[in-house]
C-alpha cells in the first residue's frame, strides 16, 4: 500500500508540472484550467495534437477502404447532404492515394478523389470537441457514376444497385468516439472516432474540351438537358427519371382547322391575323404563298364567308364558350390613397381602371409549354476561353444563363430546404422585364405603356429579334387621369409645387399599385418553393423564377424607388406622417425622417415581397444604354459641340460645314451607317441608331472646324467616346476586354473633365435655335393658363453637364456586364422593338379603350400561333428559337459571286474605248500576270516573280470576253462567333481591307476601292492538257497609310489613307477574291480637301460617274460596327489566328498585355490649361434645367424619340 501511494503522489506531481507534450518542462500548472490555457500556446502541445489527428486520419482511410463493399445506395436525406462541391471522379483503385483536397486544375476526364479535413481539426482542440463541430467533408466526383445517385432522386423509386464501388457510403464506417453524440439520420460509427458528425459533398462537375476557337463550357453541376446539341447524350445526367409521354399544354388547343370550320379560313384568317397592316409587295406575296396557292385551300369553302364571324370563332370556340387560357387577359382596377393635409379627414381612395394584366406564373407555365422550351437553358455554365496564341485562360460573359448572377442563383436555389416529398430537379426560370411608354400614331396623344416579359433561359440571338415570339406581353400600365389634378387642386392651402410633388407621388404609388397586383401570392410563393413544370424533353422539373433584369428608362427607373431593408423601416414612418399626420409628401418632418439622399416615401413592392427571398432591386435595374448613353451622355455632348461651333466667330458658316460634310459621307453595310439626309445639326426626329451613326462618323466631320488647341482636344475626346461606345456595346466579352473597357472609361473620364474645363469655359455658349424654340412653347403653354413673369425674348446661356444621372452609370457597366452578361441581353431597345406589334395592332381598333383592344389583337395572335404549333405549320409570326444561330450553306463560304454571263466584256473594245484611261495601262498584262500566279499557285501576296511573253502567251482566255457582275457577298466570322456578310459594289460600296503583305507592316491591313467584280474561264497552252477553270478576280485601285501620320489607340486617331499615285506600277491591279477579310468604310479626309495628286483632272474609271477629282485622304472607320473595331484589336475570340497574331505583332500596346491606356499621350496635353485639377472644375450644373418638371422634360425627350422603336435590328451587323 505504500508503494502504491507513492506512485500516486508521483502521478499528481508530474500531472501538475507537465502539460504531457513530449520534450515539455512546463510546470505552473495547478488545476485543469491553467493546463487547457497552457496547451493552447505549448508548441509541443500542438506538435503532438497534428501526430494524433493524422493517425486518427489514416485510421478513418482504413476503415473506408475496409468497407468498400457493393452496396444498395439509399436516397440522401437532406441533413445528411449538407454542402455540394464538385470535384473530379475517382475509381476504387485510387482510394487509396486520397490526399487533402487542394485547388483543383484538371479537366473532367482526369480521375481524382480527395478527402478533407476543416481547419478545426488541425489540431483537434478541447474547446472542438466540447462544441462537437468537429466535420469531416469528403468531395467526390459522380462522372464515370453512370449518373444512377443524385440528391435529388424520387424517394418513391427502388433504389439503384451499383454494381461498380466508385461511391462510398454514407462514410457511417468512420470511427467515433464517446464524446459524439448519436444521430438518427447517421449509422452508427465505431466507438473510438472522436468525428461528430460527417458532411458529403458532391460536385458533378463537367468542362468541355476546347473547341477550335478555343471555347469550352464549364458546368457546376451537370446538366440533364441541353437545347445546343453541345453535349452527347452519353454526357447529361440521368438524375430525373421523371419522363412522361403526352405533355400537358396551358388550354385545349387543336390542331388547324380550329377554330374555324375548314382549313381556306384558318390560312386567310391567319394571313388577317399576322405580318403589317400595310398592303405591302410581301404582305401580298405572302397572301399567295401561304394562302391561294396551299394545297388545302378551296376557293368552294368561302362560300358565305364574313369577317366578323370568324373573328367571333376566334374568340369562342364551336360551341359558343370563349376559348380559355390560364394565361388571358385580366382587367381590374387599381387603387391608391391620396393625402389630404388632413388628420381628420384621412386619405382619400382613388381607383384607376383599366389595369390589363396576364398573371404571371401562367405565362412561365405556358412559356414551358410552348415550342420554344426546347432552346430553353435550364442550367446554368461558364463559358471559357484559352487563347489559341499564348494559351491564356480567360472567362467569357456573354449570355445571360452563362453569368455570374444566374450561378450564384442556382447555388442559393440548390441551398433552399427541400421540398416533403420532392426529390426534382431544381432549374431557373430566368425572367427579364422590360417597359417603356411609346406613342402608337405620329399624331395625336394616343400612347400605351407596355410591359414585356423575356426569359433568360432563351440565347439572346434569337429572343432579340422581334419576329421570333420570345417577347411575352404581359400588361399595359395604367396613366394616371387628367382629373387626378381636379382632386389635387381642391386640396387646402397646397402651392403649386406642393401639387407638382403629390402628383409624382401618386404616379408612383400607381406603379407600385400595379406591381402589387402582378406580385401576387402565388407568384411570391412560386419565387419561394418553386412550381413543378413539365419541361420540353418530358421531364418534371421544380422551376423556381427569378427576376435577374429591369430595363427601363431613367423617368420610368424613378417610379421604382431603391430602397433596401433599412429604407423601407423610414419609408414606411415617412408614409405614417404623410397620411396619419398631415405632413406634406415635399416637407421637411418628410425630407428629415427619409434622411439624405434620394429616398421617396414610396414602399417599393419588389423588396416589400421579394426581398426577404434574395431579390436585389439596385441590382435588377441594369444599365440603359440607349438612353443613357446614345440618347443620353452622347447626345448631350454632340448638342454641346454644336453650340461651341456657334459661339465661335463664324459659327454658322461652320456649323453649314458640319451638315455638309455629314451629307457627304458614305453609307456602309445593310443599314450600318446610313445616309444623313437633312441638316445634322438640327437633330429633328433622330432615333438612337442615328445619333450611334454620328458617333462613328463624327472625328473626320469634326476635324479642324475648332482653333488648333481644342481641336486636338476634342479629336481625342470623339475618339475615346466612340472607344468606349464600341467596347460597351460588345455582345461578347472576356476578361481583357472588361479590362480594356474599365481603362478606357478612365480615360474618357480625363478627357471629359478636360473639355469642360478647358475648352467649354473658354466659350459662351447660348441655346441652340431648336432648344430656345422649345423653350418658348412651354413659356406658352403656361401662359394659357396661369400668369408666369416675363422673360426675354433671347437665348439663354447653356453650359455643359457633367452631374448627371446618365455620365455617372458610364462607370457601371464593367460591373453589371460581369453580372449580367453584354448589354445587348438588356438593352431597352430590345422593348422598343416590340412596340412594333402594338404599333400593327393600333389601327385595327376604333381608339376607344386602346389596351383592351390591344390585348384582344395580342391574344388572337397567340391563339393562332398556338394552333399552328399544334399543327406544325410554320407561323409567320413565329420565328424558330434557333432563327439566325447556325449558319446557313451559303454562309459557310468565304464569298459569293454569280456566275452569269449577262454582261461579257470583250478586253480589246474595252482597251479601245479606254485608251486616254490611266487605270487601264498594262491592263492586260497585269490580268495575265494574276492569272498565272493563280493558276500556278503563287503567292500573290508579296511574289516578285517576273512572267515572259511567252509565259503570258500561254494564257488562253476565250475570245478574250471576261464578264462583270454587279455584286459581291463577302462572308465572315465575327468576334461573337456569328457568320455575317458584307456587299461589295463598286458603285456604292467598293471599299475593303485585306491582311497586310509586308514582312514587318506599318499597319496590319491594305485597303482597295474595288473597280470591277469579274470571272472567266481560262486556261494554259503549255503543252498539257488544257484544263479550263473558273477564275473570279477583282479590279481595284489601291490605297496605301499616310507615313507622317501617327494613329492607333495609343494616340486616339483613326488610320489615314490616300490613294498610291498612278505613276506607281501597283496603284491598280487584281485581286483574288478570298483575299478580302471585309468590307471597310474609308470616310474622306474632309480637312484636307479633294484634289489630283494621285491620279490626274478628269473622268475616270477610278472615280465615281460625274467626279473629276478625288478625295486626297480618306480615314479608315474603325467604329463603323463593332465587329470592325475588334479588328484592330487581338480581342477578336473568332477572328483568325493569322490576323491576330499581326495585331499583337504590329501594335503591342493594344494587345491584351498591355491594356492600360490611361496615361498615354493623345495628341493634346494631359494637364488642364489653367492649372486646375479635374476635380477643381466647375460642373456647370445648368439652372435652367430646373425651369421644366420631370413631366416636361419626358415629353420633350418622347417627341425627340417617338419613332425610336423603328429602328432595324441589329444596329452594327
Amino acid at each position: 500500500m505504500q508503494i502504491l501511494g507513492t506512485l500516486w503522489i508521483l502521478l499528481l506531481f508530474f500531472s501538475m508540472v507537465s502539460c504531457g507534450a513530449q520534450g515539455c518542462t512546463w510546470e505552473r500548472a495547478t488545476d485543469n484550467r491553467g493546463l487547457n490555457r497552457h496547451r493552447a500556446s505549448c508548441n509541443f502541445s500542438k506538435r503532438s495534437s497534428i501526430i494524433a489527428s493524422q493517425k486518427r486520419l489514416q485510421r478513418a482511410k482504413d476503415a473506408t477502404l475496409a468497407n468498400l463493399a457493393p452496396t444498395r445506395i439509399l436516397p440522401v436525406r437532406p441533413s445528411q447532404v449538407a454542402r455540394v462541391h464538385l470535384k473530379p471522379i475517382a475509381s476504387c483503385k485510387n482510394l487509396a492515394r486520397l490526399k487533402p483536397i487542394t485547388a483543383y486544375r484538371g479537366t473532367s476526364n482526369d480521375a481524382h478523389a480527395s478527402l478533407a479535413v476543416s481547419k478545426s481539426q488541425h489540431p483537434f482542440k478541447e474547446t472542438d470537441l466540447e462544441m462537437g463541430q468537429n466535420d469531416v467533408e469528403i468531395a467526390m466526383d459522380l462522372e464515370d457514376f453512370g449518373n444512377s445517385f443524385d440528391g435529388d432522386t424520387d424517394a418513391t423509386q427502388e433504389p439503384i444497385m451499383i454494381s461498380k464501388r466508385r461511391v462510398p457510403r454514407q462514410f457511417n464506417d468512420i470511427e467515433r468516439s464517446a464524446e459524439d453524440l448519436d444521430n438518427a439520420n447517421v449509422l452508427s460509427l465505431p466507438p473510438q472516432s472522436r468525428i461528430q458528425r460527417v458532411i458529403l459533398k458532391l460536385r458533378d462537375t463537367l468542362q468541355t474540351a476546347f473547341d477550335s476557337f478555343g471555347l469550352c463550357r464549364l458546368y457546376p453541376r451537370r446538366p440533364s438537358f441541353e437545347p445546343d446539341k453541345f453535349l452527347p447524350s452519353s454526357l447529361l445526367s440521368r438524375s430525373c427519371p421523371t419522363v412522361v409521354q403526352e405533355p400537358d399544354t396551358p388550354a385545349k388547343v387543336l390542331p388547324p382547322p380550329y377554330p374555324f370550320p375548314n382549313m381556306s379560313v384558318y390560312r386567310l384568317m391567319s394571313w388577317m391575323n399576322s405580318g403589317s397592316h400595310r398592303k405591302s409587295e410581301v404582305e401580298v406575296q405572302r397572301l399567295v404563298n401561304d394562302v391561294l396557292q396551299a394545297d388545302d385551300y378551296d376557293v368552294k369553302d368561302l362560300d358565305k364567308f364574313s369577317v366578323k364571324r370568324s373573328l367571333r370563332e376566334l374568340d369562342r370556340d364551336g360551341s359558343g364558350e370563349e376559348i380559355s387560357f390560364p394565361d388571358d387577359w385580366v382587367e381590374t382596377t387599381v387603387t391608391i390613397d391620396i393625402p389630404t393635409k388632413s388628420r381628420e379627414e384621412g386619405p382619400k381612395p382613388y381607383t384607376i381602371p383599366g389595369f390589363h394584366y396576364r398573371p404571371l406564373v401562367e405565362v412561365i407555365r405556358a412559356a414551358f409549354a410552348d415550342v420554344q422550351a426546347g432552346a430553353f437553358h435550364l442550367l446554368p455554365f461558364k463559358r471559357l476561353w484559352k487563347d489559341p496564341l499564348d494559351g491564356r485562360q480567360e472567362r467569357i460573359f456573354d449570355e445571360l444563363y452563362s453569368s455570374d448572377a444566374w450561378l450564384q442563383a442556382q447555388d442559393e436555389v440548390q441551398r433552399l430546404p427541400k421540398e416533403p416529398g420532392c426529390s426534382l430537379e431544381r432549374v431557373i426560370a430566368g425572367l427579364m422585364f422590360f417597359s417603356d411608354a411609346t406613342h402608337l400614331a405620329n399624331f395625336g396623344t394616343a400612347k400605351a405603356w407596355p410591359l414585356y416579359l423575356y426569359f433568360g433561359n432563351l440565347t439572346k440571338y434569337a429572343r432579340t429579334l422581334p419576329e421570333s415570339g420570345a417577347c411575352h406581353l404581359v400588361g399595359f400600365l395604367p396613366s394616371l387621369p387628367d382629373n387626378v389634378k381636379d382632386i389635387l387642386s381642391g386640396l387646402f392651402r397646397i402651392s403649386k409645387s406642393g401639387m407638382a410633388s403629390l402628383h409624382t407621388h401618386c404616379r408612383r404609388e400607381l406603379f407600385q399599385g400595379c406591381w402589387e397586383i402582378l406580385l401576387d401570392e402565388d407568384f411570391v410563393h412560386a419565387y419561394r418553393h418553386g412550381i413543378i413544370l413539365r419541361c420540353a424533353d418530358g421531364v418534371l422539373r421544380r422551376v423556381f423564377p427569378r427576376i435577374f433584369t429591369y430595363s427601363a428608362d431613367y423617368p420610368e427607373k424613378c417610379s421604382i424607388p431603391l430602397i433596401n431593408t433599412v429604407r423601407l423601416l423610414m419609408s414606411c414612418r415617412a408614409r405614417e406622417f404623410i397620411y396619419d399626420w398631415g405632413n406634406t409628401v415635399d416637407g421637411v418632418k418628410i425630407e428629415h425622417t427619409l434622411g439624405e439622399g434620394s429616398w421617396v416615401p414610396t414602399v417599393n413592392r419588389f423588396v416589400q415581397k421579394l426581398g426577404p427571398l434574395g431579390l436585389d432591386t439596385f441590382r435588377m435595374l441594369v444599365v440603359d444604354f440607349m438612353h443613357e448613353c446614345e440618347l443620353g451622355t452622347w447626345k448631350s455632348l454632340f448638342t454641346h459641340l454644336i453650340r461651341l461651333l456657334y459661339a465661335l466667330p463664324t459659327g454658322i458658316q461652320l456649323v453649314a460645314t458640319l451638315d455638309s460634310r455629314f451629307r457627304q459621307v458614305p453609307t456602309f453595310g445593310d443599314g450600318v451607317i446610313r445616309m444623313f439626309a437633312n441638316n445634322t445639326s438640327e437633330m429633328k426626329r433622330l432615333a438612337a441608331r442615328d445619333f450611334e451613326d454620328i458617333l462613328q462618323c463624327a472625328i473626320p466631320v469634326f476635324e479642324q472646324l475648332f482653333p488648333p488647341k481644342h481641336d486636338r482636344a476634342i479629336q481625342s475626346l470623339l475618339y475615346r467616346f466612340a472607344q468606349w461606345h464600341a467596347l460597351a456595346k460588345l455582345r461578347i466579352h472576356s476578361d481583357s476586354t472588361l479590362t480594356f473597357l474599365e481603362a478606357t472609361f478612365k480615360k474618357l473620364s480625363q478627357k471629359l473633365r478636360k473639355f469642360q474645363c478647358d475648352t467649354c469655359s473658354t466659350f459662351d455658349t447660348v441655346e441652340l435655335p431648336k432648344e430656345k424654340a422649345a423653350r418658348h412653347r412651354k413659356l406658352a403653354q403656361r401662359s394659357e393658363t396661369n400668369t408666369t413673369r416675363s422673360e426675354s425674348s433671347g437665348a439663354r446661356l447653356k453650359s455643359f453637364n457633367l452631374s448627371t444621372y446618365k455620365f455617372h452609370a458610364m462607370g457601371d457597366y464593367v460591373r453589371t456586364i460581369r453580372l449580367f452578361g453584354s448589354t445587348d441581353s438588356f438593352t431597352t431597345q430590345i422593348g422598343e422593338l416590340a412596340h412594333r406589334a402594338l404599333k400593327v395592332f393600333y389601327p385595327l381598333t376604333n381608339k376607344l379603350d386602346t389596351p383592351a383592344q390591344l390585348a384582344k389583337h395580342e391574344r388572337r395572335r397567340r391563339v393562332l400561333r398556338r394552333v399552328a404549333e399544334a399543327g406544325a405549320i410554320a407561323c409567320a409570326d413565329n420565328g424558330s428559337p434557333a432563327d439566325g444561330v447556325p449558319p446557313s450553306v451559303s454562309l459557310r463560304t468565304h464569298h459569293d459571286i454569280a456566275t452569269n454571263q449577262s454582261n461579257p466584256i470583250n478586253l480589246f473594245a474595252f482597251l479601245r474605248e479606254h485608251n486616254n484611261d490611266p487605270a487601264v495601262k498594262n491592263f492586260i498584262p497585269k490580268l495575265k500576270d494574276h492569272i498565272l500566279f493563280r493558276l500556278w499557285k503563287l503567292d500573290i501576296s508579296y511574289c516578285d516573280h517576273t512572267f515572259t511573253d511567252e509565259e503570258h502567251n500561254s494564257v488562253i482566255i476565250p475570245n478574250n470576253i471576261i464578264y462583270s457582275v454587279q455584286t459581291m457577298r463577302i462572308h465572315y466570322t465575327t468576334y461573337d462567333l456569328r457568320r455575317e456578310s458584307d456587299t461589295i459594289n463598286p458603285r456604292t460600296h467598293g471599299d475593303i481591307m485585306v491582311l497586310s503583305g509586308e514582312t514587318t507592316p506599318s499597319h496590319p491591313y491594305w485597303y482597295a476601292r474595288v473597280l470591277g467584280i469579274y470571272h472567266t474561264e481560262t486556261w494554259l497552252n503549255d503543252g498539257g492538257r488544257p484544263a479550263k477553270q473558273l477564275l473570279e478576280f477583282l479590279w481595284v485601285r489601291w490605297l496605301a497609310p499616310l507615313q507622317n501620320h501617327q494613329s492607333g489607340m495609343n494616340h486616339a486617331r483613326l488610320p489615314k489613307l490616300a490613294f498610291v499615285d498612278e505613276s506607281d506600277s501597283d496603284a491598280f491591279g487584281f485581286l483574288n477574291p478570298s483575299q478580302v477579310i471585309r468590307g471597310a468604310h474609308l470616310i474622306p479626309a474632309f480637312a484636307s480637301g479633294r484634289g489630283t495628286s494621285s491620279l490626274r483632272f478628269g473622268k475616270s474609271l477610278a472615280r465615281a460617274e460625274g467626279e473629276l477629282d478625288d478625295w486626297e485622304a480618306h480615314y479608315v472607320g474603325i467604329f463603323a460596327d463593332r465587329d470592325m473595331f475588334i479588328r484592330y484589336t487581338d480581342l477578336g475570340v473568332g477572328h483568325p489566328l493569322m490576323s491576330r497574331k499581326i495585331i499583337r505583332d504590329f501594335d503591342p500596346a493594344i494587345s491584351t498585355n498591355a491594356m492600360d491606356i490611361v496615361n498615354e499621350d493623345d495628341g493634346d496635353q494631359e494637364e488642364f490649361g489653367d492649372g486646375t485639377s479635374p476635380e477643381e472644375c466647375d460642373d456647370g450644373q445648368d439652372e435652367s434645367d430646373d425651369e421644366f418638371s420631370d413631366e416636361e422634360l419626358e415629353d420633350e425627350d418622347e417627341r425627340d424619340e417617338e419613332d425610336e422603336d423603328t429602328l432595324d435590328y441589329p444596329l452594327s451587323f
